[in-house]
């Protein structure tokens, strides 16, 4: 998580004791929060004149505002992330851990983890669960099938080492035998099979370099899938989203309208990458939480993201991540994220 920024260190340990506590109280009940009730809860006596004379400088620091002239005080965007600073991962329950460990093991492919994942995070956390699976080259081959096709046309199956599955239908320049292609299948799984597919689609070059000279038909017709994307998987990541209309029962200050922009921007996948891509660009593992998320969209200004990227075996990178109002339970969230990310990053492909 980020280090204090310029003018966010500068509280002693009493102001962000009781700031602290204004936003725990404002967290479990949605309320304004009153002088009196900070001190009826603080283990160590001060008085309540003590602690209003406090909230009037956190207020004047731009921590605390009034909504009514009556009222106590809420905690404003600076406070919860003065207050996210101080918090660190802690271990999810352990029925909880099991629970996850067990329904991802359920799962054998990349993408019914991230389903899961998404719906164990919405179920956990009741906001809204983010998974997503980032393909690359890295990505391991386990086999590769050929069929043979009407009008010169070819469907190439790639099954890689995460059980992930990967059709292209290809167009040839003259019809091709099946026994022709299940030639080629066997080259490539006898050869490659193992093999992270970048290293495969370059070594596979190097032979078609290495041999030109002798060019025979086995390489001559590889070199035609090869340039259709052979050993090529889709790069479109896979996005898993749940809880989105958890966020209609919160009160964000929206109109219908703007409300409505919302669950629409959070349907579009690619709005959705560009969101994790903005603020999750920790190192794998690393635990992220961005506070207001205005700069990727208007009315996000009071939603939260908790995430981490992790590293699977398979060569693909995951992300994992909860959304939420500021006023959520960041401490369940942050223990969410780590468990589903860790468990998906061990789990056997």
């Amino acid at each position: 998580m980020p280090g204090p920024t310029s003018g966010e260190d500068t509280l002693n340990a009493r102001e962000q004791e009781i700031l602290h506590a204004i936003v725990r109280s404002y967290i479990l009940t949605g309320e304004p929060v009153s002088s009196r009730s900070v001190a009826a809860r603080r283990s160590r006596p001060l008085s309540a004149a003590s602690i209003r004379n406090v909230m009037a400088e956190l207020a004047e620091g731009g921590y605390l505002e009034q909504p009514h002239t009556s009222a106590g005080r809420v905690p404003t965007e600076k406070a919860f992330r003065c207050y996210v600073r101080s918090l660190t991962a802690r271990p999810m329950p352990r029925a909880d851990a099991e629970r996850v460990r067990v329904e991802l093991s359920e799962e054998d492919t990349v993408e019914g983890r991230l389903g899961r994942s998404s719906r164990i995070l919405t179920e956990l956390t009741l906001q809204v669960g983010i998974a997503v699976a980032l393909p690359g080259t890295s990505q391991m081959l386990d086999r590769i099938e050929l069929l043979e096709l009407a009008d010169r046309r070819v469907l190439i199956i790639l099954v890689t080492t995460d059980h992930s599955v990967h059709n292209r239908v290809v167009m040839m320049d003259q019809q091709v035998s099946q026994d022709e292609l299940n030639h080629l299948r066997n080259y490539v799984n006898v050869n490659f099979s193992g093999w992270k597919l970048g290293d495969a689609r370059r070594e596979l070059l190097r032979r078609f370099e290495e041999e030109r000279a002798a060019y025979d038909a086995t390489l001559r017709r590889l070199t035609v899938l090869y340039a259709k994307g052979l050993l090529m998987v889709d790069q479109a990541p896979e996005v898993h989203m749940e809880g989105a209309s958890n966020l209609v029962g919160i009160d964000l200050h929206l109109t219908r309208e703007r409300m409505r922009d919302l669950l629409h921007a959070l349907e579009e996948k690619k709005r959705l990458i560009e969101l994790l891509d903005r603020f999750l660009e920790h190192p794998a593992g690393e635990l992220g939480v961005q506070v207001g998320l205005e700069e990727a969209h208007p009315a996000m200004k009071e939603l939260s993201l908790i995430g981490a990227n992790f590293a699977l075996p398979s060569g693909m990178t995951a992300r994992v991540a909860v959304l939420g109002p500021m006023r959520m339970h960041y401490e369940k969230a942050m223990a969410a994220v780590l468990q589903i990310g860790r468990a998906f990053e061990n789990l056997p492909v």
